[in-house]
C-alpha cells in the first residue's frame, strides 16, 4: 500500500487530465478548485464527489460569480476585453482564439458554454443556490442562458445536482458545531480534568470509606435520575398551554436544531417516562442484591488497600491508550494508503450519444493518433476515476480486510498486555505474605517486563482468537448492511442468528481471556493451560463469581454513571449560563449540547479507565482468593495467604495465627 498508495487523491480533486488541482511545485498549484464545464451533465452530487461526472473538469482559482455565456462573450470580445479575460480563465488552459466558431469551440470543449455564480464546497464548485421569498435563486435570477441558445430555469441546476442543499445544510450544521468546539475546547478540556480529579479522588477515598462512598455512588445515581424525572415533568408541566407544545415529533419531523423537540411536552413526557422505568430497575436490583452488595463492597475495601500500595496502577490506562492510539493511526494510513493506490482510469468522452467508444477505456498519449476523433467528433480521453485491472488492484479490498484483521489483533494485544500486567502486580500484593512488607519494589514494572518477556506469546494466541472472531463479527455486519433491502427473510434471519451468536462468543472469550491473562501472570504458564485452569476454578466456585465479580462490575458501573452524571449536569448548568457567578464566562453556543456531550461522553471515559484498573483489581484478588483457598488449608504448613479481613468475609471461620 505504501509503495503504490498516494493520499493525495483523497486530500486533492483531480481534473480531466489526472493532475492534481492545488498540489505544490506543480502549475495547478494555485488553482484549488474543481471547476466543470457542463454541470447540467451530472446527475447528482454523488456523481460528482466521484470525479465521474461526463464533462471537462479543470483546476482553477476561484469559482465563477456571475451569469455569463460563450456566445455573448465572443461577440463582444473587441469592446469588452475584461470581460473575455475573465471567461477565459475556466476555459482549457493556453486556449485564446476568440475567432474560433462557437460550433467548434463547443465541440471540443475548449469553453464552457456557460458559467454561472457558485461557491466551493469540498473543493469543487456548485451553484450558489439561494432561497428568496420561497422560490429558488441562483444569484438573486429565476432563469438563466444555457448558451445553446436557451433559456432555462435554475431548477434545472437543481436537479443537475439533486441534494446540494441537503448537503449544503449539513455543511451548515458541521460549521456551527465546529465553532462551538472552537469557542468551548478549553471548558471541555476542565469538565475532564475535574472527571479526572473526581475519580482519583473516590479511588483515594475507598481505601478508608469504600462502604460509605459506594452507598454514596448508589443513591447519588438515584437522587440524579430522581431531579432528571422532576425536571422533565417541570418542563412538561411548563409547556401546558404553550402554542405548538402538543405538536408531536411525527408532525414536526427530522430537524438539525435540536433545541425545536425541546419545545415539545411529548419530548419531556418521553425522558420522564424513560427515566422513571430506569429508576425502578435500580431501586429493585437494591432491594433484592442488597446483603451482595455488602459482602462486594467488603471485597472493593480490599482491593482499594492493594491499588493503596500500588499507585501507579492507577496511571497504566493512559500507556493502554497510547498503544491503541499507534495501533489506530497505522490502520488509518495504511487503509488510506490501500484506498488511494489505484492507477488513473481515463475514458472517453464523447458528445455524440450513438458514439460506440463512449466509456472505453483510453490512453491520453496515444488518443490523438486513433481514429476515434474522426468517428466521434468532439470525443476526449478524460480521466474518470482511480483504478487498474491487475492482480493487486482487484485484491485491494481483501487487503482491507487484512489491514483491519491486523488492527483489531494489535488492539486486543495492547489490551491484553494491560491486563496481564496489572494482574502481576495485584498478585505480587495477594501473594505476600508480610503486606506492604514483602511486595515487591516497582511491582507494576517488573510485572510489566515479565509479561513482555515471557508471556508475549500467550497474550498474542489469546488477541489472534478474539480478533478472528471480531473480523467475523465485522464481515457479517457488512454482508447485512449490503442484503439489507433483500426481500428473503430466511437470509435475514440467519444473518441475525449468526450476528447473535457470535456477539455471544465474543462476550464469552473476552471473559475467558481475562481470567486467563491472571493466570498467566500467577502461574506463567501458557494460554491455553490458563485459560483451562481459570475456567475450572471459576465453575468450581460459580456462585462467588456470580455474586461478588457481576455486583462489583454493577457498582464500579454505578460510580462511572455518577462521575459522568455529576460532572454532565454541573457542564449543563454552566453552557446554559445558570450558574450565576460564571454566566459571564460561558461562551455563546449555536448548540450547547455540542460540548455538554462531549464531556459526558469524555467524563464516563475518563472514570471508565479509572476504574477499569479498580475492576481488573478485584477480579485479581478474587481469582488468587478462589486459588488460595484450593492449594491451602489455614494450618501452619499451609497457611492462607489473603488478609484477615477477605478472610472473615469470604467464608473461611478459622485462620491460623500467620500474620496476614
Amino acid at each position: 500500500a505504501w509503495v503504490h498508495g498516494d493520499p493525495r487523491k483523497v486530500v486533492y480533486p483531480t481534473d480531466s487530465y489526472g493532475q492534481f488541482c492545488g498540489q505544490k511545485d506543480t502549475l495547478n498549484e494555485n488553482k484549488t478548485i474543481l471547476f466543470y464545464f457542463n454541470i447540467l451533465k451530472c446527475a447528482s452530487p454523488v456523481v460528482l464527489i466521484n470525479l465521474q461526472c461526463p464533462t471537462t473538469q479543470l483546476c482553477v482559482s476561484k469559482c465563477p460569480d456571475r451569469f455569463l455565456t460563450y456566445i455573448d462573450v465572443q461577440a463582444s470580445y473587441r469592446y469588452k476585453p475584461d470581460q473575455w479575460n475573465y471567461f477565459r480563465q475556466f476555459c482549457k488552459p493556453g486556449f485564446n482564439n476568440p475567432r474560433k466558431s462557437v460550433a467548434q469551440v463547443l465541440r471540443d470543449e475548449d469553453c464552457p458554454s456557460m458559467i454561472i455564480p457558485s461557491r466551493p464546497f469540498l473543493k469543487r464548485c456548485f451553484p450558489d443556490f439561494s432561497t428568496k421569498n420561497g422560490v429558488l435563486t441562483v444569484a438573486n435570477q429565476t432563469t438563466f442562458k444555457d448558451g445553446r441558445g436557451k433559456t432555462r430555469n435554475v431548477t434545472d441546476l437543481r436537479e443537475a445536482a439533486n441534494g446540494i442543499n441537503n448537503v449544503l445544510d449539513a455543511r451548515s450544521v458541521g460549521m456551527k458545531i465546529f465553532e462551538d468546539y472552537a469557542i468551548s475546547w478549553y471548558w471541555i478540556l476542565i469538565g475532564l480534568f475535574i472527571a479526572m480529579i473526581v475519580s482519583l479522588l473516590f479511588l483515594v477515598l475507598l481505601r478508608f470509606t469504600a462502604g460509605v462512598l459506594f452507598w454514596i455512588f448508589i443513591f447519588g445515581v438515584i437522587g440524579i435520575i430522581g431531579y432528571g424525572i422532576w425536571h422533565c415533568y417541570w418542563e412538561y408541566d411548563h409547556l401546558k398551554g404553550t402554542p405548538g407544545s402538543d405538536l408531536t415529533v411525527y408532525d414536526i419531523g427530522f430537524q438539525t436544531d435540536f433545541r425545536v423537540y425541546l419545545q415539545l411536552r411529548q419530548t419531556w413526557l418521553a425522558f420522564m417516562i424513560i427515566l422513571c422505568v430506569v429508576e425502578v430497575i435500580i431501586i429493585l436490583m437494591l432491594i433484592f442484591l442488597r446483603n451482595r452488595i455488602r459482602i462486594a463492597i467488603a471485597l472493593l475495601k480490599e482491593g482499594s488497600r492493594a491499588i493503596g500500595y500500588i499507585m501507579s496502577t492507577l496511571f497504566y490506562p493512559i500507556v493502554t491508550f497510547i498503544l491503541i492510539a499507534i495501533c489506530i493511526s497505522y490502520w488509518a494510513v495504511t487503509a488510506v494508503f490501500l484506498a488511494t493506490s489505484g492507477e488513473p482510469v481515463y475514458k472517453v468522452m464523447a458528445n455524440q450519444t450513438l458514439c460506440k467508444y463512449a466509456n472505453l477505456s483510453c490512453d491520453p498519449e496515444t488518443f490523438n493518433t486513433t481514429n476515434v476523433t474522426k468517428l466521434c467528433p468532439g470525443a476526449q480521453c478524460t480521466f474518470a476515476f482511480y483504478g487498474g485491472e491487475s492482480l493487486y488492484h482487484k485484491y485491494i479490498f481483501i487487503f482491507q480486510l487484512a489491514n483491519a484483521f491486523v488492527f483489531l489483533w494489535l488492539v486486543n494485544f495492547a489490551i491484553a498486555l494491560g491486563q496481564c500486567t496489572l494482574a502481576g502486580a495485584f498478585a505480587s500484593y495477594y501473594w505476600a505474605s508480610r503486606k506492604p512488607a514483602d511486595i515487591p519494589l516497582w511491582p507494576l514494572f517488573s510485572s510489566f517486563g515479565r509479561a513482555i518477556r515471557y508471556h508475549t506469546g500467550s497474550l498474542a494466541f489469546g488477541a489472534l482468537i478474539l480478533a478472528v472472531v471480531q473480523l467475523i463479527r465485522v464481515i457479517l455486519e457488512y454482508l447485512d448492511h449490503k442484503l439489507k433491502g433483500t426481500q428473503n427473510s430466511f437470509t435475514r434471519f440467519l444473518l441475525c442468528c449468526l450476528k447473535c451468536c457470535f456477539w455471544c462468543l465474543e462476550k464469552f472469550l473476552k471473559f475467558i481471556n481475562r481470567n486467563a491473562y491472571i493466570m498467566i501472570a500467577i502461574y506463567g504458564k501458557n494460554f491455553c493451560t490458563s485459560a483451562k485452569e481459570a475456567f475450572f476454578l471459576l465453575m468450581r466456585n460459580v456462585v462467588r463469581v456470580a455474586v461478588l465479580d457481576k455486583v462489583t462490575d454493577f457498582l464500579l458501573f454505578l460510580g462511572k454513571i455518577l462521575v459522568a452524571g455529576g460532572v454532565g449536569v454541573l457542564a449543563f448548568f454552566f453552557f446554559t449560563q445558570r450558574i450565576p457567578v460564571f454566566a459571564q464566562e460561558a461562551p455563546t453556543l449555536n448548540y450547547y449540547w455540542v460540548p455538554l456531550l462531549t464531556v459526558i461522553i469524555g467524563s464516563y471515559l475518563v472514570a471508565h479507565g479509572f476504574f477499569s484498573v479498580y475492576a481488573m483489581c478485584v477480579d485479581t484478588l478474587f481469582l488468587c482468593f478462589c486459588e488460595d483457598l484450593e492449594r491451602n488449608d489455614g494450618s501452619t504448613a499451609k497457611p492462607y495467604f489473603m488478609s484477615a479481613s477477605l478472610h472473615r468475609i469470604l467464608g473461611k471461620k478459622e485462620l491460623s495465627p500467620k500474620k496476614a
